[in-house]
């Protein structure tokens, strides 16, 4: 089930901002009315094709910044284990150098809410809770307008990373359309001459 045009499923969580602070009530919510937010699920830390794409938002952050917008990630790994990654240099298979949030999701209860989890619980022959699949995140993309809707989700398997500029063409096309009324036809590109709302 989609959850394009709902309410972005609310959250409290840990996150890993700047790099370094621990934030223990991190919410998107902190951004209502203020900024869009490209909100991501990524499997785990240190795996072999999740820093690649880290740090492909991190090299491009200026620009999502400039479409006013926040790019938030989001795996299943810890707030310790996030922050170790921080610190480890991208030679050694870490993303140093990251500044935007990390949410830490171990209760797996964010990827859940966002239809994400590679898997299910459910209560075995003998009643005892189980869970079949991968207990991760998907890698799943959310673009989350100012007033916490949902308005492009995308959701794909482990082994394929995103492509960040696709990723900027549908915030460019969900800004457009909700600043100007007008529409995107297909291979739409943002004009330069555009000014953003």
């Amino acid at each position: 089930m989609t959850l394009v045009l709902k309410k972005a499923p609310t959250f409290k969580a840990v996150a890993v901002v700047n790099g370094k602070d621990v934030v223990k009530d991190f919410s998107l919510e902190q951004y209502l009315g203020q900024k869009y937010v490209v909100f991501f699920f990524y499997p785990k830390d240190f795996s072999g094709v999740c820093p690649s794409e880290v740090l492909a938002f991190q090299e491009r952050l200026a620009d999502f910044e400039n479409l006013g917008a926040v790019v938030v990630g989001c795996s299943t790994d810890s707030a310790e284990v996030h922050k170790v990654w921080l610190k480890t240099p991208h030679s050694e298979n870490g993303i140093q150098g990251v500044t935007y949030p990390l949410v830490a999701d171990e209760t797996k209860t964010i990827a859940a809410n966002y239809g994400v989890l590679a898997g299910e619980y459910f209560y075995d022959e003998e009643g005892k809770l189980a869970f079949e699949g991968s207990p991760i995140a998907l890698r799943g993309t959310f673009i989350i307008n100012k007033d916490g809707i949902i308005k492009y989700e995308s959701v794909n398997f482990f082994t394929a990373a995103r492509d960040i500029e696709a990723i900027l063409r549908e915030l460019e096309a969900v800004i457009h359309t909700e600043t100007t009324g007008g529409i995107c036809l297909a291979n739409w590109k943002k004009q330069k001459a555009e000014v953003v709302g």
